[in-house]
C-alpha cells in the first residue's frame, strides 16, 4: 500500500530516473520535509539495480517507492513470496522470490543484474517466539542465503538489525553502539547472528555488508507483531473507536523512529562512501518515549481518548531492551541527523491513518495490503 506521506521524502530524479507525480501534501508537511543535505552525495556512474527482499512488510513497499525516486522504477525489484495487491504491481517490478530457495536467488541477480540487495525478509519478535522453528529458518538460514549470494557476485547488502538484539545485562540507557548483548528471544538472537556473519564476510572476503539497528519504527501500516507495535496500533484504535488496552507498562521507555527518518536513514548509509564507515553495524534512533508520553500527546488530537494497560508476554521482552539508544557513531561517521520528534510523529500519524485507512472508501480498501 503506497501512502502519500513518503512522497515528500522523493529526490531529485537520477538522469536516468523515470518521473514519479508527487501527490500535493499540506504546507505544514512540505515545511518540515524539505531536502537536507544527504541530497547531495555523490551518485554512482550509473543507477544501481537493486532487490528488496521481503518486501510487503512493514518498510519494503516504501522503501521500494523511495528508492524509485532516485534510480528510476525499473532500477528498484520488490520481492517477496506474497500476492502483492493491484497497487503494488502498477508502481514498478514485482516477482517472486523465496529467500530459502538459494538457486532461485542466484537466478534473479544474474537475469536481473542486480547490484544491491536489501534484505528485510524476516520474522518479528513475538512472532517469532511463538514459532521459534520457522523463525530460525526465516532469520538465520534466510540471511545465510543472501550474504552468500552478495559475495558470490559481489553485491551491496543491507540487512536491518534492531533493539531487540540486546538483552537483559545491556546497558539500557544509553546503549551503546558496542557492548554486551545476550538477547533472550529468538529475533533477537536471528539479528546478533546476522550482525556477527556480515561483519566477519566482510573482513574475511571484502563483502559490502552494511547494517542499522533500527528502534521501533512507526508507521501506519496496520501492526505486523513487533513489540513496539503498540505505538502504532493506538492510532487506529483510537481515531476509530477512542480506546485502546496497551500490552506494555505506561512507563515502559523504548527508542523509537518514525517511518521516514528510517527510510531516509536506510539511503544516507547505502550512499555513504566505504570509507566513511568506521564500522559495517550502527545505532540509529530519533526519540524516546513511554506509552504514557505517547497516549497523552495523543490526547490532544482526541480528548476523549480512554486508555486501560494490561502487559502481556510482550512487556518481558520490552523490560530487557534498551530504552535510550546511542547513536552518535552513526551521527559523527556519516553525518546522520533524524528529523521527526514526538510532536511530529503524532500529527503526521494520526493524518496519515486517516487518509489512509479511516477515510478510505470501501472500493479502495480492497487495494490495501
Amino acid at each position: 500500500m503506497f501512502r502519500k506521506c513518503l512522497a515528500s521524502l522523493a529526490l531529485a530524479p537520477a538522469p536516468t530516473s523515470i518521473p514519479i507525480p508527487i501527490p500535493r501534501i499540506a504546507p505544514i508537511a512540505s515545511q518540515l520535509l524539505q531536502p537536507r543535505a544527504f541530497h547531495q552525495v555523490p551518485r554512482e556512474s550509473r543507477p544501481p539495480k537493486i532487490l528488496i527482499t521481503g518486501g510487503l512488510g512493514q518498510l519494503g513497499i516504501e522503501c521500494a517507492k523511495l528508492l524509485r525516486t532516485q534510480y528510476g522504477s525499473h532500477n528498484v525489484i520488490l520481492s517477496d513470496i506474497i500476492k502483492p495487491s493491484q497497487s503494488v504491481l502498477e508502481n514498478g517490478p514485482y516477482i517472486f522470490a523465496d529467500i530459502l530457495d538459494f538457486k532461485g536467488l542466484q537466478k534473479i541477480v544474474v537475469d536481473h543484474r542486480i547490484d544491491w540487495l536489501i534484505h528485510f525478509s524476516a520474522l518479528l519478535s513475538a512472532v517469532g517466539e511463538q514459532n521459534v522453528p520457522l523463525a530460525v529458518r526465516v532469520n538465520i538460514e534466510g540471511v545465510h542465503n543472501v550474504i552468500e549470494l552478495a559475495k558470490q557476485y559481489k553485491l551491496r547488502i543491507f540487512v536491518p538489525s534492531t533493539i531487540g538484539a540486546f538483552g537483559p545485562d545491556s546497558p539500557r540507557n544509553p546503549t551503546p553502539n558496542i557492548t554486551i548483548q545476550r538477547p533472550r528471544t529468538i529475533y533477537g538472537v536471528s539479528k546478533v547472528h546476522a550482525e556477527l556473519i556480515g561483519e566477519y564476510y566482510y573482513h574475511k572476503f571484502g563483502l559490502d555488508f552494511r547494517c542499522l539497528r533500527f528502534p521501533g519504527v512507526i508507521s501506519s501500516d496496520p501492526p505486523g507483531g513487533g513489540t513496539t507495535d503498540y505505538a502504532v496500533a493506538v492510532f487506529h484504535e483510537a481515531l476509530r473507536h477512542g480506546k485502546y488496552t496497551c500490552y506494555l507498562r505506561p512507563d515502559t521507555r523504548l527508542p523509537m523512529m518514525y517511518i521516514e527518518d528510517c527510510l531516509r536513514a536506510l539511503l544516507e548509509f547505502m550512499r555513504a562512501p566505504n570509507e566513511q564507515l568506521k564500522r559495517r553495524v550502527y545505532n540509529v534512533t530519533a526519540m524516546s518515549f513511554t506509552p504514557e508520553e505517547l497516549f497523552a500527546q495523543l490526547g490532544k488530537h482526541v480528548p476523549n481518548l480512554h486508555v486501560t494497560y494490561k502487559p502481556d508476554s510482550r512487556q518481558l521482552i520490552a523490560d530487557a531492551w534498551p530504552q535510550v539508544f546511542d547513536d552518535s557513531d552513526a551521527r559523527r561517521d556519516w553525518h546522520w541527523q533524524h528529523k521527526y520528534d514526538l510532536v511530529n510523529l503524532v500529527d503526521f500519524m494520526i493524518k496519515d491513518v486517516q487518509d489512509n485507512y479511516i477515510n478510505v472508501q470501501p472500493e479502495q480498501q480492497t487495494l490495501q495490503i
